[in-house]
Formats: C-alpha cells, structure tokens, sequence
C-alpha cells in the first residue's frame, strides 16, 4: 500500500507546523494545539437548514448539544444521527469535527445532534459514554420536539467517538440505551489493549502514534483493569449479535486499522449487517481534513448513502 497523495500532504502540513507529541506536555497544550489546527485542517463549513444549541441533563450535570438540521431533511419524522466526536476521549468539542456533521446533515436529509461531552482526565471513563447515552435518551425522549423519527436514530462517531458509537450500540441491544437503527464507525478504538499489528506498522510517521493513543488511553480509564472492560473495548464483548447494522470506514495506514477491522469482522460473523470500507491510503483523522482530503466527503457521501438505505421509510 502506498499513502494517499492528499495524506501525504496532510502529514507535510503536520511536520512543517512543528509542535510537540501530545504526550510530552499537558492537557491544556493538546486541546490549545488542536483547537488552532482547526482552520488549516477543516474546509468551508456549507451552510445546513438551521444550527441551534442547548443544554440537556445528564447524570453528571447539564451537556451540551449542538443541532444541525440538514438542508432537505423534513420538518417532521426526519432521520436523526447522534454524532460523538474523536480526540482520544481527552481532546475535541463542538467545533473539531463540525465539518463532518454538516456534511452528514445535508447528505444524509438528517438531523444531527453532537454532544459536547466529558473529557478526561477531569472526568475519567465512563463520564463520557454516560453523556453520550444521556444525549441518545434525550433524542428519543423529544422526537416530536426536534422534528425526529425516534425508530430512525443512529449513531455515529470516529475514532474514541467511533469507541463510544459502538459501544452505545450494544448498551442499546441491551435496553440500557433506546434504540439504535444504524451505527456508523469511523476508524473505531475498539481494544484499549493496543496490541494490534497496526501499531507496530504505523506506530511513528502517520499521523496519530502508538506513544499519543496510550496517552489518551491512560488519560481515559481509572485502572488497568478498565481496559478490559467492553465499554472500554467493545472488541472484547461477549457477544456482538443483534446490534444495529454498521458501517465502518478504515484507513489503511492507521495504528487503529486492525482492531477497526476486527470488530467490523466480529459483527458480520454474529450476524450483524456490515458495509466494511477500507480507504487503503489513508491515515487516521482523514475525514476531518476536508481541506486537504478528497476523500474526506467522499467518505461520509457513502455513509450517508448507506444511511439512506438503513433507514429508508416509504415517504422517502
């Protein structure tokens, strides 16, 4: 396999910038750091329907959430996608991944709810995944309000947002979460062990390294033994079967591909529904590099194309 020319680009941009490994200084630095890379990274932000704001419950305080209603999408009975952004559950907000949400809105005629949820360290596993089903339920609870089919939500996410869309599914299956229709994964964390070959072939010179994702990890879990637990590393659940059909895009040259590909195999073989995409070039965060990336909408283009068809209605 050889890198993309539009990832190699991006990986040029990346060292020309400079900057330290997130792991060789704080928190604070890493969000600062990757809040500033926004404007180089993200294309345009196309214009949906209507944007709005709030504020929900959760079990750990208020969250908040950002509504994007897509260009298409009807005032009523609308497909809807929770959206859970990546940054290794430690970085990322509203903002980071707000290109992916519009493009999802608008190409899926979908409304897409992302929760600004809980980062660690100040708030370890599982703050987050709590805020991610406290923003689920609120989605199900006020269908009517937001314009939403409850019987069409899915979730979506990439990377530790991937991680939480996952496992958001099987706390679903089990009626510990409503129901899902759909799940997109983006390059998904599925096993916090990071034992995968993949780290070994990408672990330096791709973009995201082995050193980063066990600083995030670390940053993530409250003891070792956390990282066993499913709703750390849904690839070591039990059981797979009867979850919400997937998609699940990888990229070739990502430390996360292997486990990626593992869990997309692991549900076909429980007998999920799965469209497994590999984009054999690519290096992790692909989608969220609109600016540079070709690939980046073409990616969701497809999900959002699989969308429709998970969740088609006759009124459609």
């Amino acid at each position: 396999m050889t890198l993309d020319p539009d990832a190699l680009h991006a990986l040029e941009i990346g060292r020309a910038a400079g900057g330290e490994p997130f792991e060789n200084g704080c928190v604070t630095a890493a969000r600062a750091a990757y809040v500033a890379s926004f404007p180089t990274l993200q294309g345009e932000h196309e214009p949906v329907a209507a944007t709005s704001q709030r504020q929900i419950d959760g079990p750990n305080g208020p969250v908040t959430i950002r509504i994007h209603r897509g260009i298409g999408a009807p005032r009523t009975g609308a497909r809807a996608v929770l959206y859970l952004h990546g940054g290794g559950w430690v970085i990322g907000n509203l903002d980071s991944h707000d290109e992916i949400c519009r493009w999802l809105a608008n190409l899926g005629n979908a409304v897409v709810v992302c929760p600004d949820y809980r980062l660690a360290p100040e708030h370890k596993f599982p703050a987050g995944l709590e805020d991610c089903t406290a923003a689920l339920r609120f989605m199900a609870d006020h269908a009517s309000e937001l314009g939403i089919d409850p019987a069409r939500i899915a979730a979506a996410g990439d990377s530790a947002g991937g991680n939480l869309a996952a496992v958001l599914a099987l706390l679903a299956r089990d009626g510990l979460a409503p129901a899902l229709a759909a799940q997109i994964l983006i390059y998904p964390n599925t096993d916090a062990g990071q034992g995968a070959d993949s780290y070994r072939r990408f672990g330096q010179g791709f973009g995201l390294t082995a050193a980063t994702m066990a600083w995030f990890r670390d940053h993530y879990v409250r003891t070792p033994d956390d990282i066993t637990d499913w709703r750390v590393s849904p690839l070591l659940a039990s059981d797979l079967a009867a979850v919400a059909p997937a998609f699940v895009a990888i990229a070739g040259h990502d430390i996360l591909a292997d486990e990626g590909t593992a869990y997309a195999e692991r549900l076909r073989a429980d007998g999920v529904p799965v469209v497994l995409r590999h984009w054999p070039g690519q290096i992790h965060g692909f989608v969220s590099m609109g600016r540079h990336m070709l690939a980046s909408r073409q990616a969701i283009s497809e999900a959002a194309s699989w969308l429709h068809q998970q969740t088609r209605i006759q009124a459609d």
